[in-house]
């Protein structure tokens, strides 16, 4: 997915890595026929079958929101996630030829949350365009209206959760290392590609935790209302970061565990 218009370095870093994942979620999965190959098309959401997804292996789709255009598709994006969802729909179209390879809408969700990779990467993919589109609001709005959704730039050091704040954020640092401590003590290590800080939107209780840059990084912000949405719209995809949750918390039993030997010897 491209935006249209100006867009700033960290997305088009994000839109790159989002390019690349469907392949992944399809990857072992056979297609359900023949590639579909269509000229210049108005309206092409019309054409396609309802209970398949596409893969998008050559040409651009365009969408309009209300007739006006949002963004476009191109090779490698997947095509359909959104058929069936309430208004606003996406009015799609192509000005050049296209090839589409069709999957079975059934079987590449079973496919995905068949492994547990998979059903991260889907995650990651959902997450990251709803930043994208997010951060495109964002930039649209006179300043005076603006909030701080969809990328943050932060230094090393710099804090991005406090300990017994409250939860109005989920991230996902895109690019670079973070820390996190609880009562100033060293718990775990947040990589690139971590989704943090949900488990306390999910609970509604208050930061366990604080996480501290240790390198310049690029984070993702999602909103909390936005993030519950999107994980009670698909509960897999909630099951999936309530497992990966659950190993975050195991490593952190440990490191607690640890660190009270070290403190009593005896």
């Amino acid at each position: 997915m491209y935006l249209l218009g100006e867009q700033p370095a960290y997305a088009d870093a994000l839109i790159n890595r989002l390019q690349s994942i469907p392949v992944q979620l399809l990857d072992g999965l056979s297609p359900c026929g023949p590639v579909l190959e269509f000229g210049p098309t108005e309206q092409l959401s019309s054409v396609l079958p309802d209970n398949q997804l596409f893969l998008l292996e050559s040409g651009v789709i365009q969408a309009r929101v209300e007739e006006r255009p949002l963004f476009y598709l191109h090779e490698g994006d997947l095509v359909g996630l959104r058929r069936g969802i309430a208004p606003p729909q996406w009015h799609l179209y192509c000005d050049t030829p296209l090839q589409l390879t069709p999957y079975l809408r059934t079987d590449v969700f079973q496919h995905i949350h068949a492994d547990e990779q998979r059903s991260e990467l889907l995650v990651q993919y959902l997450i990251g365009q709803t930043a994208l589109l997010c951060d495109a609001i964002a930039r649209l709005k006179p300043p005076e209206l603006r909030s701080n959704n969809g990328f943050k730039r932060v230094e090393a050091g710099e804090l991005l959760i406090a300990q017994g704040d409250e939860a109005d954020h989920v991230f996902v640092i895109l690019e670079g290392h973070a820390q996190a401590f609880v009562d100033g003590h060293k718990v775990g290590d947040v990589p690139k590609d971590e989704i943090f800080g949900a488990m306390a939107v999910f609970t509604g209780e208050k930061r366990s935790a604080s996480v501290i840059a240790s390198e310049p990084s690029t984070v993702m912000l999602i909103p909390k209302d936005q993030f519950l949405s999107l994980t009670q719209s698909n509960p897999r995809i909630a099951h999936s970061l309530i497992e990966s949750m659950a190993r975050r918390i195991d490593l952190l039993n440990k490191e607690v565990t640890r660190l009270m030997t070290l403190s009593n010897p005896g």
